[in-house]
């Protein structure tokens, strides 16, 4: 069975939808229905599973809207964040994509994959550190929403990104920033990772280990070549090994104060 060993890996780095939220559908559904909106008479429909795969998951948004209108060999003035969502701008499809995203969870709420919520507790009730990374700027409210929140010491998202700078993936700035504010290097951290591009972050990183997450059971040979030591398809089949539980502590509930910290940490 595949294993995060806590003998060397001292802080664990989640990426957001598709690995602890059931989000990247939602994701998925909202570019299709933008960008066949724009398409219709200039080229072929999105595809919803590869065209997203291939293009968009796992990147910021408008580095998305760039990369799937360049494999069309479609070009957009850039416009800018004022755009309205109808203009046919690179800003301007980004805002429409973000508005119809918004709109869907405020409808249905956020739900978290159980699998990872075990595993979170798993990893906290053994003393590990986590981090929750996204490129969105939606990431703390999702994981608000889904209620998890006092799982992780540390959140990165869209809004740290532009104002530090970070580059997106596959540039590994956010999952290295997500080290920095836990302490450990990329040496000795772990990256759960769903999207190709995320998944050579963690590799370009050097991080520690690198686990690819393949919900579909179609991909494991591509996140393999893109740089994950460990492929799982949900992350049930993945346990824990090295560290003994803290003598006393429950599954992360009782490190409230050890989280508050974090958290306030992650929102500089």
């Amino acid at each position: 069975m595949a294993a995060i060993d806590l003998a060397t890996v001292h802080a664990v780095v989640f990426d957001t939808d598709g690995v602890v939220t059931d989000t990247a559908r939602v994701h998925a559904a909202a570019w299709k229905h933008v960008f066949d909106a724009f398409l219709r008479g200039r080229s072929a429909p999105f595809d919803v599973r590869d065209d997203y795969l291939r293009h968009v998951d796992g990147r910021p948004r408008l580095d998305g809207v760039r990369t799937f209108l360049a494999s069309r060999g479609i070009t957009l003035p850039e416009g800018s964040p004022d755009d309205g969502p109808d203009a046919a701008t690179v800003h301007g499809l980004g805002l429409a994509k973000d508005a119809l995203f918004v709109a869907e969870i405020g409808r249905h709420g956020v739900a978290a994959f159980p699998s990872t919520v075990a595993l979170l507790h798993e990893l906290r009730r053994r003393g590990c550190r986590t981090a929750v990374v996204s490129a969105s700027r939606h990431c703390r409210a999702l994981v608000a929403s889904a209620g998890l929140t006092h799982l992780f010491d540390v959140t990165v998202d869209g809004v740290d990104s532009a104002r530090l700078g970070l580059a997106g993936k596959p540039d590994p700035a956010l999952f290295l920033e997500a080290a920095r504010r836990l302490g450990e290097p990329a040496g000795r951290t772990a990256v759960v990772e769903d999207a190709l591009p995320g998944v050579e972050a963690g590799r370009r990183g050097g991080f520690a280990l690198v686990v690819g997450v393949d919900r579909s059971g179609e991909r494991a040979a591509a996140l393999r070549a893109a740089g994950a030591g460990v492929v799982v398809e949900d992350l049930a089949e993945l346990s824990v090994t090295g560290r003994v539980p803290h003598a006393g502590t429950g599954d992360g509930e009782t490190r409230r104060s050890t989280v508050g910290s974090g958290e306030q940490e992650g929102r500089s």
